[in-house]
């Protein structure tokens, strides 16, 4: 059977990021897509404009009936928006089978528009952050997350274990805020660290790049690939979507998913 993703997330209505970039990216390795969405958004290119938050009511529904119905062989969750969602959406994960939980903590827009409150980050810590079969915090995220700045590889590390200490079965913190000419990030799996290293695209087109990387991660963990093989392939994936963007837009534009997955599965 196809493996079944199911995506909890807002919605990007520039089609670069949220929903739309898990949606391309699930339809890239060959599953199945289905979402939970948790937040419209008005936004392109340039920015965030408005944001209306989903009732968590009807977050859980969406959630209770994919899963009821078509099931769900992996989650990936992305933009929550507020602690009341995140409640809604823990509630729902602990009721349903053990699936691999990729947890993407979306806290800002890509041009900075904060997208959650400190409420709703400490909510996340307690009770999506045990259910993490591996979370994908980038630099500031993990800061908040573990309550320090992280500015280079050893506080990274530092932070990695923080979260760890939360309940996350493996952290990646992502380095894509370093400075320098490689996209390092680490992962902390079985109290091990473990360094993913892809040269740094110098490019204004990377909208989307955490949503796609966690969702390929997720999806690659459904296929039944081990954490380290789902990071991997991963991370080979939003460089050629990177290397791959179609050029659109007059600020942070998308990904090339689709000229990415020509370039992993051709041949």
């Amino acid at each position: 059977m196809i493996p079944r993703l199911l995506t909890i997330a807002g919605s990007d209505s520039s089609g670069g990021a949220g929903i739309q970039a898990d949606l391309k990216t699930f339809e890239a390795f060959e599953t199945y897509g289905m979402t939970a969405v948790t937040a419209l958004t008005v936004q392109n290119t340039q920015g965030v404009y408005e944001v209306m938050l989903v009732d968590p009511a009807l977050v859980r529904a969406q959630i209770r009936a994919v899963r009821d119905d078509v099931g769900v062989d992996a989650v990936k969750i992305g933009m929550l928006g507020s602690a009341a969602i995140i409640e809604a959406v823990a509630d729902e994960l602990i009721q349903g089978p053990p699936v691999p939980i990729v947890v993407d903590p979306v806290f800002r827009a890509k041009g900075g528009t904060p997208l959650i409150d400190t409420e709703a980050v400490r909510v996340l810590a307690e009770r999506l952050v045990p259910l993490a079969t591996v979370i994908t915090p980038n630099l500031p995220e993990a800061g908040h997350l573990a309550g320090f700045a992280v500015r280079d590889r050893g506080e990274m590390l530092k932070a990695a274990q923080a979260i760890a200490a939360l309940g996350a079965q493996a952290v990646l913190v992502k380095g894509g805020h370093l400075a320098g000419d490689e996209a390092a990030d680490l992962l902390w799996h079985h109290g091990e660290a473990r360094w993913f290293a892809a040269p740094r695209i110098v490019t204004a087109h990377t909208h989307g790049t955490g949503c796609t990387l966690s969702s390929a991660i997720a999806a690659n963990l459904a296929r039944g690939q081990s954490m380290v093989e789902a990071i991997e392939t991963a991370k080979r994936f939003v460089t050629l979507a990177i290397e791959h963007a179609p050029g659109l837009g007059r600020g942070h534009g998308p990904l090339g998913h689709a000229a990415a997955r020509r370039g992993m599965f051709s041949g």
